[in-house]
């Protein structure tokens, strides 16, 4: 956990004591003191004093806006104990109370305002503004204190101090680089930095410069802050850690302030390191504002980063910054160039082997049983960040306390794929007959053409159950290894792999149905890459006619915007998309005629059984042949 100092017990300042006194006595000079020196009388209806002073028994009233106090008269015609004394009522609205008394001859006068004292006044002016110093101070100091810790007027300004968390070494649970799997390129940089804090004459005695800045780039979930965290658990030297949205506040010059005090705390525990997560919140560019300008504070906050990695004050403090993010392509180019963050790591989706070795040491944390093979899962979850692998373990540790097991088995990690990847079963969501003879036929349809096309993974189930928001039945399709490039001929048999399932549906049932409307949107986005992205078209040549990705990194599901052409030009991209999409819908056709009986065998034992995988799937499939050339 974050820490600076031993924690100390939280005291008032001068200025807080003074406060909570001078309030005190505010109060009780106002409310309390009134209340015990004014004199106790006894109370009486209003009614009563009414018909007392017509019959005469009253000699003087005072009266007040909230009180009426009368006192009868010393007549010794009156006898009894009361003779003269003083009563009080409550009054009410009556005009005649006056015309009455006049009448009966009795003395009545006004109450006169109470006199306050010099002290009460003085008081009354000071004490108020006072309330809202100490008020306006206690929403400063929560919401905006910071690191500053300090109490009173310097609470009231450390709203400009940094948020930095400091790590200080034996004193947190560390995370080391053994806690890191799946990233050794991108650990290894970082092993390099570590190293030479630890012994920097090593470097320097052959005129080695470590880089200042070492700017950590990848999708999310792949470990980028778990490798600062291994950082600060390896390194001998204090480590601050913040995010990059804790620098920007509402008010203005606060950003550049807490940077300049973050840079003055670590050049005082120099060698250090100082890590800035989401780096993207304050390093945008600062030329994607427009024409109309931008957000001024922001800039100013990278002005004053872009000094302190690299300006006319730098010294020779060993103060090496870390930063990650996951949108490298908006960061402004001053913070990329030499000098400043010298290095870009990218920390990227772990390979096959790194999948197993992520998920080692998140087993390590859960029970297995004796027939986990983590390799097999490794192998069936391609694409998966560390923080997906995370997941899918801790899902299966909850599915195997659910079914009642003392130890996760292999099964349950094949549901918890299943939920990750085609979500949760809906076992309520119930298909009449004929729709789920129509399911059925389309995930074979799509098992029977993905088995046969080149580079497509090996289909290893085939599902009508229902899950996610939207998926009746899924076909389960994973790689035999990692590939990171695909041919034109694989990219064809991609698009006639998704379009099997309405091409089953034509054969068997002569109609189409809307369940294929997300394959077809797939197929029309991959051809159409094909042709304005990757050059493959004989018509229009190697160019490309989409302009670069936005994201890097991230799936914005905004498509890429298209480079000025001539009507011409988008005629031919839209016939020569077509007649992709059109030509793998031929070979998918083909391919399930030629394999009809396949079609019907696979279809009835899908529908009673609702699932096929493993051996008994591959056996079925093993039988598809392909179509005869035309």
């Amino acid at each position: 956990m974050p820490i600076k100092d031993k924690p100390r017990p939280p005291r008032f300042s001068l200025f807080n004591n003074i406060l909570l006194i001078l309030a005190g006595v505010f109060l009780f000079v106002s409310f309390i003191l009134p209340v015990f020196s004014r004199p106790q009388v006894p109370g009486v209806p209003y009614s009563l004093f009414i018909h007392q002073v017509q019959e005469g028994d009253v000699a003087r009233v005072q009266v007040g806006q909230n009180q009426i106090r009368f006192q009868l008269k010393s007549d010794e015609e009156m006898g009894g104990e009361q003779v003269g004394q003083v009563f009080s009522t409550t009054p009410i609205f009556d005009l005649g109370l006056p015309n009455l008394l006049e009448e009966k001859g009795v003395e009545f006068a006004a109450t006169p305002p109470p006199k306050n004292g010099w002290v009460s006044n003085a008081l009354g002016w000071i004490i108020p503004p006072l309330i809202f110093v100490g008020i306006f101070q206690f929403f400063v100091r929560r919401g905006g204190g910071g690191g500053g810790g300090g109490g009173g007027a310097q609470g009231m300004l450390s709203i400009g101090k940094s948020k930095a968390k400091v790590y200080v070494e034996g004193e947190v649970a560390k995370t080391t680089f053994a806690d890191v799997a799946g990233v050794d390129e991108a650990k290894a940089e970082l092993v390099e930095v570590v190293d030479f804090l630890k012994t920097p004459e090593r470097y320097t005695q052959i005129g080695a410069r470590i880089p200042k800045g070492v700017l950590l780039v990848g999708p999310p979930g792949t470990g980028k802050t778990l490798l600062a965290k291994a950082v600060a658990g390896e390194a001998s030297v204090p480590f601050f850690s913040i995010s990059g949205s804790e620098f920007v506040e509402m008010f203005v010059g606060v950003g550049s302030s807490r940077v300049r005090d973050l840079f003055e705390q670590a050049k005082k525990q120099a060698p250090c390191i100082v890590f800035i997560d989401e780096l993207d919140a304050i390093g945008k560019s600062r030329s994607s504002s427009g024409f109309y300008g931008g957000n001024d504070e922001r800039e100013q906050t990278l002005n004053q980063l872009l000094s302190e990695m690299d300006g006319f004050a730098a010294e020779d403090a060993t103060v090496i910054v870390l930063a990650a993010t996951n949108r490298p392509e908006i960061l402004d180019p001053a913070l990329l160039r030499p000098g400043r963050f010298d290095r870009q790591v990218l920390v990227d989706r772990p390979a096959l082997s790194g999948r197993e070795a992520i998920l080692k040491i998140h087993a390590q944390t859960v029970k297995l049983g004796e027939d986990i093979d983590l390799k097999a899962i490794a192998t069936r979850t391609p694409g998966f960040a560390g923080a997906d692998l995370a997941n899918l373990v801790n899902e299966a540790a909850l599915l195997a306390a659910r079914n009642q097991r003392e130890a996760i088995a292999q099964a349950d990690f094949a549901e918890a794929i299943e939920r990750v990847v085609a979500g949760l079963e809906k076992k309520s969501r119930v298909l009449n007959e004929r729709e789920k003879k129509i399911v059925a036929y389309h995930e074979v349809g799509h098992a029977i053409v993905g088995s046969l096309m080149p580079g497509s993974g090996r289909v290893e189930k085939i599902s009508i159950v229902s899950r996610g928001m939207s998926a009746l039945g899924y076909t389960l399709q994973l790689p035999e290894e990692d590939r990171f490039l695909s041919d034109e001929t694989e990219l064809r048999g991609q698009i006639a792999t998704l379009l099997g399932g309405r091409s089953a549906e034509e054969i068997v049932f002569n109609s189409i149905t809307t369940g294929a409307s997300n394959d077809l949107q797939r197929a029309t986005d991959l051809a159409e890459q094909m042709v304005t992205t990757f050059g493959m078209s004989k018509i229009l040549g190697p160019l490309a006619y989409e302009q670069g990705s936005r994201a890097m990194f991230l799936n914005e599901g905004v498509p890429n915007p298209r480079r000025m052409m001539s009507e011409a030009t988008a005629e031919a991209i839209d016939r020569e998309v077509k007649d992709i999409v059109e030509t793998a819908h031929q070979q998918a056709l083909d391919t399930l005629n030629h394999n009809r009986d396949i079609l019907e065998t696979i279809t009835m034992q899908l529908l009673e059984t609702e699932a096929i995988e493993g051996k008994p799937l591959h056996q079925l499939l093993e039988q598809v042949q392909a179509a005869p050339a035309i």
